[in-house]
This record gives structure tokens, C-alpha cells and sequence, in this order.
């Protein structure tokens, strides 16, 4: 089995941006600048901001912090608006889930599309779903670069999405039935209403998890020589583990990532590819 190292091939991705952030930091004077919002304790949200921090350190990156420790939904929507216009600040992200009482998608909807490194802007949706440039979703496009530079290429096969969130599931549907490098796939987006789940698995070529629960995905579901990509990540008593159950899958399918180790890392370095195109968009190159 070929073990999808996520976590050294987004080392290999920070490398490259590294190199790139230099080059034109030198020509333009400034690094590129990512704004991180973060409301509430919530602590693995700040796991989550600490580890993208990290990141933008390895890229040369300006990570600039807003940790608010509460605020309201007039308070949030401002700072939008003011990073929105701040020149040096070339991408937005703001770490979901947002406490209760706060309604996220006004907060995504006011991000310019231009500085929505997440992807998740109807407009940068909506491009996605018609083939046009722009921003992607982090973790279904770090997805789609692991298997690249793999060379795993999922053209003309079968491919089966199991979770239809708008963060996960349809946006890597999308993005695998497409035209393009790595693309191609006939897609099958599965879904907690989907008939007979496993009979569509056995039939996939791909299969990718994005689920959340833990070891969704057994053995019987999969056919022999799959390539399958674990996007869930779940907190168990036993640590964390992710939506297959990767020891019972290991000596039967041609490649898999790990968890932890995957998708994670690759979702962060997505990221910083998002944002330093973000500045590229800015700055005119």
C-alpha cells in the first residue's frame, strides 16, 4: 500500500511557497498578509489557528491575529469591513464554527471575494461550480494536490464522495468531475440517504471519506486496489482516528492517507497557496 504522507508533501508545498514569498517580497516590499480571525475559547479551533500561525511563520507569510474573546454580530461584521480594506491584508479567513449567536454566513458573505482564501464566498462558489477560476475550498483542493503529486489521477474512473457538506463533500465532487488535471471522474456524491452506500463504494475506483464518524468506512465497503482518502478526523477515547478504518483497510487498497497526518496538513497548506495567490491577485502578477 502506498501511504499518502500528507504531512511531508505539504512540508515539500510550504518549501516551494517559501521560495516564491522571497522572490517577491523582494520585488514588491512587502509579504503577503493573512488576516485569522478567531471568537470564543473554543480550544480546538485554537489548535487549529496555532497550527496555521505556524504555517505562515515556514511561508513568510504575515499572519495577523484578531482573538476576540467574545463579540457581536455588529462588532464581527466591522472588523470584516476594515480587513477588507486594509491593503496589506490580502486574505480573510474566519475559523468556523463561530460561537452560538452569531450567523456565520453573513460573516462569510462580507469577505471580499478576492481575500476569501476559504473559498467559501457564494461568488467563489459559484466559479467553482461553473470551471472558472478562483478560490477553492482548502481541504477538497489540498485533496486533489495530494493525489497530483502522487500521480494518482482519477480520469475515466470511478469515484464516490461519502458526506455532502458545502465545506467537503460538494465542492470535491465538483472539482473531480470536472475538466482538468486530476479530474475527470465519473463522481458519485454519497450522503446519509444514499440507498446502498456500500454497493456504491465497491464500485469506486476513489473513495473518499468525509463522514464524521469514526471508522465509517470498513473493509467490505471497499474493493480491492482502491485508492481511499480519508478527510474525517474524529476525537475518540482512543485518540484520534479518522472516517475508514484504516488498519482493516490497509493490506487491501493500493493507497490511503493517515489520520492524523493526511488531510490535515494538506488543508493548511492549501491555505498558503490560497493566500499567496491572494497577494499575487493584489500586487498585479
Amino acid at each position: 500500500m502506498i501511504l499518502l504522507d500528507g504531512k511531508e508533501t505539504a512540508k515539500q508545498i510550504r518549501s516551494e511557497i517559501r521560495e516564491e514569498v522571497d522572490s517577491l517580497q523582494a520585488r514588491f516590499g512587502r509579504e503577503p498578509g493573512l488576516a485569522v480571525v478567531l471568537v470564543g475559547e473554543d480550544p480546538a479551533s485554537q489548535v487549529y489557528v496555532r497550527n496555521k500561525e505556524r504555517a505562515c511563520a515556514d511561508c513568510g507569510i504575515r499572519s495577523i491575529p484578531h482573538r476576540l474573546a467574545s463579540a457581536s454580530q455588529h462588532e464581527l461584521e466591522g472588523l470584516i469591513q476594515e480587513l477588507n480594506r486594509d491593503v496589506s491584508v490580502d486574505g480573510i479567513l474566519v475559523q468556523l464554527p463561530l460561537p452560538a449567536g452569531l450567523d456565520s454566513q453573513k460573516i462569510l458573505d462580507l469577505i471580499d471575494p478576492n481575500k476569501d482564501v476559504d473559498g467559501f464566498h457564494p461568488v467563489n462558489v459559484g466559479k467553482l461550480s461553473l470551471g472558472l477560476p478562483g478560490f477553492r475550498p482548502c481541504t477538497p483542493a489540498g485533496v486533489i494536490n495530494l493525489l497530483r503529486r502522487y500521480d494518482l489521477d482519477p480520469a475515466c474512473k470511478k469515484a464516490v464522495v461519502i458526506g455532502r457538506s458545502n465545506i467537503v463533500g460538494k465542492p470535491l465532487a465538483m472539482m473531480l468531475s470536472q475538466s482538468g488535471p486530476c479530474a475527470n471522474a465519473t463522481v458519485t456524491l454519497c450522503h446519509s440517504r444514499t440507498a446502498d452506500l456500500k454497493a456504491e463504494c465497491l464500485e469506486a475506483d476513489f473513495v473518499f471519506a468525509a463522514v464524521g464518524a469514526p471508522r465509517f468506512v470498513t473493509a467490505d465497503m471497499v474493493k480491492e486496489g482502491a485508492v481511499v482518502v480519508d478527510v474525517g478526523i474524529n476525537r475518540t477515547d482512543e485518540g484520534l482516528v479518522g472516517d475508514v478504518d484504516f488498519e482493516g483497510l490497509k493490506d487491501k487498497v493500493h493507497a490511503m492517507t493517515p489520520v492524523p497526518g493526511g488531510v490535515g496538513p494538506m488543508t493548511i497548506a492549501q491555505l498558503m497557496v490560497n493566500t499567496l495567490e491572494a497577494f499575487k491577485l493584489h500586487v498585479g502578477v
